[in-house]
Formats: C-alpha cells, sequence, structure tokens
C-alpha cells in the first residue's frame, strides 16, 4: 500500500494508477493530476471502508471498476488501519472527517466520486470542506439518528467505556461462530464471511493496543447528534448524490436512507437487492452498475470539458 503522512499520523491508501514501482507516496502524490500521464484524465472514485474494515471490503468493487477509473481507498483511523495515528489526534467523528478531506486536498484529488459505506464520516465534509467533490454517493451508513447504529454499534460504543470490554468484545471475532451471529458482524451481509477474511479486517485491533486505544479513542467521542447535525448542512449540497441501500439492511435500516434521500436538494434514492450493510461484499456488481449509471448521468465539469 501506499501511505501519506496527514496532520494527525500516517495513513495508507490503494490507488489504482499509481506506479507499483513508485514506492511510498511522500505527501504530494506521484498523479496529483489525476492520471498516469498518459492519455487523457480519467473520472476519480474514493472508497471509504467503515468501522473495522481494511481496504479488501472494497476490492470486487475496485477490480470491477479500475478499468475505467482511478480508484482509491485510503484507510482511515476507524479499527482497519495498520498504522496507529499520533497520541493526541482528534479522532472524533469529525477529526476523521478532517482527515479524509486533507487526503483529498494533499493529492491535489479533484471532481472525486466520494462514496462512504458503513460509517457516516462523508457526510461530515459537506459544508465544511467539499470542493473537491463532484458527487456523493451514501451506501448503507449511519446517518439521521441511528448513530450508533443497530445492537452492533450500541455494543462497540458501550464497551469503549468499560475498561478492557473493548478488546474482550473484539476477541469474540477470533471465534467464527461468535463473528457470525446477527447480532455481531454476521447481521452486517446477507451470505457468510470466510473467517480468514474476518481476522484480515480485525487483526490490527486484535493484536496492535495501538489501534484499540484509537478505535478506542473514536467510539468514546461518540455524539449522538452527530449526523441530526449534518443533516441540515446535507441541505445545502448542491451537486448530485445517490443514497444507495442495501435492500435487505437491518443496522441500517432503508428507512433511514429514504428520509437521507429526501435532504439532499439533488439526491436519488435506490436500493441494491441481495444486499445488507455491506453492499461491497454482498452484491458488488449491483453495486459497480448503480455507480456506473450514477457517474454516466452527471458528468463532471472535468469530463465535460468545463474545468
Amino acid at each position: 500500500m501506499l501511505s501519506i503522512a496527514l496532520s494527525s499520523g500516517t495513513i495508507e491508501y490503494t490507488d489504482t494508477d499509481a506506479d507499483t514501482d513508485a514506492g511510498p507516496d511522500s505527501g504530494t502524490g506521484p498523479y496529483a493530476d489525476g492520471h498516469t500521464g498518459t492519455g487523457p484524465a480519467r473520472e476519480t472514485l474514493v472508497l471509504v471502508p467503515g468501522l473495522g474494515f481494511d481496504a479488501s471490503v472494497w476490492q470486487p468493487v475496485v477490480d470491477e471498476l479500475r478499468p475505467d477509473f482511478r480508484v482509491l481507498v485510503p484507510l482511515l483511523p476507524l479499527g482497519g488501519h495498520r498504522l496507529p495515528m499520533d497520541p493526541d489526534a482528534d479522532l472524533s467523528a469529525h477529526g476523521i472527517a478532517g482527515l479524509l478531506g486533507e487526503f483529498l486536498d494533499r493529492l491535489d484529488l479533484r471532481e472525486v466520486t466520494l462514496v462512504q459505506n458503513d460509517a457516516g464520516i462523508a457526510q461530515l465534509l459537506v459544508g465544511v470542506n467539499d470542493k473537491r467533490i463532484a458527487r456523493l454517493v451514501l451506501a448503507s451508513c449511519e446517518a439521521l439518528d441511528n448513530y450508533p447504529p443497530g445492537l452492533q454499534g450500541k455494543a462497540l460504543h458501550t464497551a469503549s467505556k468499560i475498561p478492557g470490554a473493548l478488546h474482550l468484545l473484539l476477541r469474540s471475532f477470533r471465534s467464527p461462530f461468535l463473528a457470525g451471529m446477527r447480532t455481531s458482524l454476521g447481521g452486517m451481509a446477507k451470505r457468510p464471511i470466510p473467517h480468514d477474511l474476518v481476522l484480515r479486517w480485525y487483526g490490527p485491533l486484535l493484536t496492535d493496543p495501538a489501534i484499540r486505544r484509537d478505535l478506542g479513542a473514536f467510539l468514546r467521542a461518540t455524539r449522538k447528534d452527530t449526523y441530526v447535525e449534518a443533516a441540515e448542512r446535507l441541505r445545502s449540497f448542491d451537486r448530485p448524490a445517490l443514497v444507495l441501500w442495501g435492500a435487505e439492511d437491518r443496522m441500517m435500516p432503508p428507512r433511514t436512507g429514504r428520509r437521507l434521500a429526501e435532504l439532499l436538494p439533488h439526491g436519488a434514492y435506490e436500493e441494491v437487492p441481495d444486499a445488507r450493510t455491506l453492499i461491497p461484499f454482498d452484491n458488488p456488481r449491483g453495486l459497480c452498475e448503480a455507480l456506473r449509471r450514477f457517474i454516466a448521468a452527471h458528468p463532471a465539469p472535468v469530463a465535460r470539458g468545463t474545468a
């Protein structure tokens, strides 16, 4: 993976247009103009994983879209990261949203289609630092009053406030049975998640106290009104937005997605069949088809030749 030093620490990311021989990124980005330097610039998609997931949760989507788009996946400090943040880092939802905005700025990414799944972080850029966003896609994510979301989110939040409880709860993911329960990770996906993938996702949290420290800081900073307040800024978002929901989502109810789409002046709501919260895992093809339709229907200025 590539890496970039930001104000609160170094984060890793993947970039389909990166030169495989370039090594870690210095902070300016090997392709700050948005492409490899050969041929016209391509549309840029930034796919943001949720709580406890690394870039692999998006891999089927990346593989499908990379022939036609530049696709980046940043590992924000939400538990799936492998590089601990600075001890004094602001790891509240707003602080992590600030890191996402800083990531877009430092790589000089322009006319981005920003896609967020599970966590609601991308919403917090709207009206704050959204100048690089051409299109916003919110895919089965925290929103409005569903925060912390479901039994899973509430259990993590509660455990973060009790010394040792978060580590104990996370250790349950070592068990295929416990991890697969509907009240645990298994409830986020319609089809069974291979246990080796679970161990990959949660490995850093299980083995590195500094990563658990980061996640604990994020969870303890939870404010129930975070996305209710953010919803007011969504009303002024003047660019295309797609609210894409797993049709069988239990943790993020579809009614929340419909309410979210109604707030966005240029928003549309669509459900992905055969999917719960983890749409990139359950139905990556359906997700990719929806993204392609949405992008084609709303050309970014650079694609229209007016940048």
